[in-house]
């Protein structure tokens, strides 16, 4: 009777830490998993900062240069404006007409600042790009040193992780 006993509690010792291991090793592999869903989502962060970088290049690149050609059209029909009203006063020795073309001073017209807009523009969404997709590599390669290593690799090749690509 005394060795049923002791069979028995040996048995249920047993069966615990049995369990006891089974959920330790349950507990360890969705902490590995918890981590790689944490460096993917950074990964993914990352890259969708770089979208968002690439479009505004695109929609500044369109609006700025409908500006540019909208503002050159009005320069250019302000400049014809000017020199066709300078041709029809005719007699360019009359004194009114010489007072009023100096008060006029011509108007400042500056599409040039407009193209200068432009470039730096594109210039700052350019470097943007560039360290946001420096980003993108950093985050891949923390990312790709988690999932190679020992002994998370194993778990982690079964649940479908792979390497992480970079960007050039």
């Amino acid at each position: 009777m005394k060795t049923i006993k002791n069979n028995w509690k040996v048995a249920l010792i047993v069966a615990v830490g049995i369990i006891t291991i089974i959920l330790l090793g349950v507990f360890c592999i969705q902490s590995s998993q918890n981590r790689a869903f944490t460096l993917e989502e950074q990964v993914n962060t990352a890259d969708s900062d770089i979208k968002v970088q690439e479009k505004r290049r695109v929609d500044l690149v369109y609006n700025l240069a409908n500006c540019v050609k909208q503002y050159d059209k009005h320069e250019a029909e302000t400049l014809t404006a000017i020199v066709e009203n300078r041709g029809s006063t005719g007699d360019i020795e009359n004194v009114t007409t010489a007072i009023t073309a100096v008060s006029e001073a011509y108007p400042e017209l500056k599409s040039n600042e407009n193209y200068k807009e432009l470039i730096n523009e594109l210039s700052i969404t350019e470097n943007l790009i560039a360290e946001y997709r420096s980003n993108y590599n950093k985050q891949v390669k923390e990312y790709n040193r988690y999932i190679r290593k020992f002994p998370t690799r194993f778990f982690l090749n079964i649940l479908g992780y792979e390497v992480g690509r970079y960007l050039s």
